[in-house]
């Protein structure tokens, strides 16, 4: 089997970038290991997140976060881009975009959020400091001893199980080729492109784009090249539906938590908190983790402590140890391009594929890369 570009991923990244290069009349073919949307792309609390994440701010400072603000512009243009999608694509994609709150209960919490919006502002991103008085008006639904928060008013959600689906669909119905449970084997380079040994045969490909998300530094490492790149086990919860109550996407500056109610009324309980590997590599809900991450919802939200969890599940997210995207052709190996955001991926999906397929089809990125891709 011969195609132009082969897409190596069948998650949000992978299945955008196919739709956009088959836009265009690029023949591309989509290879993915299972099926579509099955790892993070799909396993993802749906967040769309513009801000710098709060924990990593406190962790890694004011520098790291200077140094990582021009990544946030891809995120503003990103989440533009959601805005727009569920016409494009012609799948209601649940997009709700009413904001996300950092919610501080003591004053050092609100020091660290105003520094942290003092960066974020300097690189475009709107963040409104509120006080007590003014978060009760906003968010009564949360607990009385809340004293304050940064409000990004772009932020909010789509659902997952939609998204990735919606584009692979709409990039097949524009010539693409998708080929699920399709697993990589082999890459080489043969000079005027790759040879790619998979499971169901052999593909010559002129180029190829490795979205490959938490896989993507094995697929890279069969043509020799290393990615600092790490699949991280993270863990979500979701409960039964409950009256509507969140339309905010909520963080806790007390401790890892992102919460946000989807349409049918479940919450979404998330923020970073690590599943657990067993010895065979199958990833479990860690029993700690859960706990930790359901007392930090109900203490900020008070009604959700009568609400029952009813499923948690688990992905591998990719993640640097900077936070800044992989984005672009890698050097010395012409044809061969990265297409990876980590950490979160879902929320600049759109935006990466955009950009992978500028440059692809040879055109200069719609936004620059200087400073942002660790490729440039």
């Amino acid at each position: 089997m011969k195609t132009d570009v082969l897409v190596i991923g069948g998650g949000i990244a992978g299945a955008a970038t196919a739709y956009y290069l088959a836009t265009e009349g690029v023949d591309v073919t989509l290879v993915e290991a299972a099926d579509l949307n099955t790892q993070a792309s799909g396993a993802n609390a749906g967040s769309i997140h513009v801000q710098i994440q709060h924990p990593e701010f406190v962790g890694l400072g004011p520098e790291w976060a200077r140094a990582y603000g021009p990544t946030l512009r891809l995120l503003i243009e990103s989440q533009r881009m959601w805005l727009d999608l569920s016409a494009e694509l012609e799948v209601d994609l649940d997009v709700s975009l009413a904001g996300g709150l950092l919610i501080a209960t003591t004053p050092e919490q609100m020091r660290q959020i105003e520094a942290k919006a003092e960066i974020e502002r300097g690189f475009g991103v709107p963040i409104e400091i509120l006080d007590r008085g003014s978060l009760e008006k906003l968010a009564p639904y949360l607990a009385g001893n809340v004293i304050g928060a940064g409000f990004c008013p772009i932020e909010g959600k789509a659902n997952p199980l939609k998204a990735t689906p919606a584009f692979a669909a709409a990039a097949e119905r524009r010539g693409a080729s998708l080929l699920t449970h399709t697993r990589i084997l082999g890459l080489e380079s043969t000079g005027d492109g790759y040879r790619v040994t998979t499971g169901a045969g052999t593909i010559d490909a002129r180029r190829i784009v490795n979205a490959a998300g938490a896989a993507a530094a094995d697929i890279a490492a069969m043509l020799g090249i290393e990615i600092d790149l790490q699949g991280v086990p993270l863990q979500v919860t979701v409960t039964e539906p409950v009256a509507p109550l969140i339309p905010h996407l909520v963080y806790s500056a007390a401790g890892k938590l992102s919460l946000k109610q989807a349409q049918n009324g479940s919450c979404l309980i998330g923020g970073g908190w690590h599943a657990r590997r067993l010895a065979d590599g199958r990833l479990v809900t860690n029993p700690a983790h859960l706990t930790g991450n359901m007392t930090n919802a109900a203490n900020l939200v008070p009604a959700l402590g009568q609400a029952r969890a009813v499923r948690s599940w688990t992905a591998t997210v990719n993640g640097t140890d900077d936070w800044r995207p992989i984005i672009g052709e890698v050097p010395g190996h012409k044809g061969f391009f990265l297409s990876l955001f980590p950490w979160v991926g879902f929320s600049a999906g759109p935006i990466t594929a955009r950009l992978t397929a500028d440059m692809i089809l040879g055109r200069k990125p719609r936004m620059s890369l200087e400073g942002v891709s660790a490729l440039f």
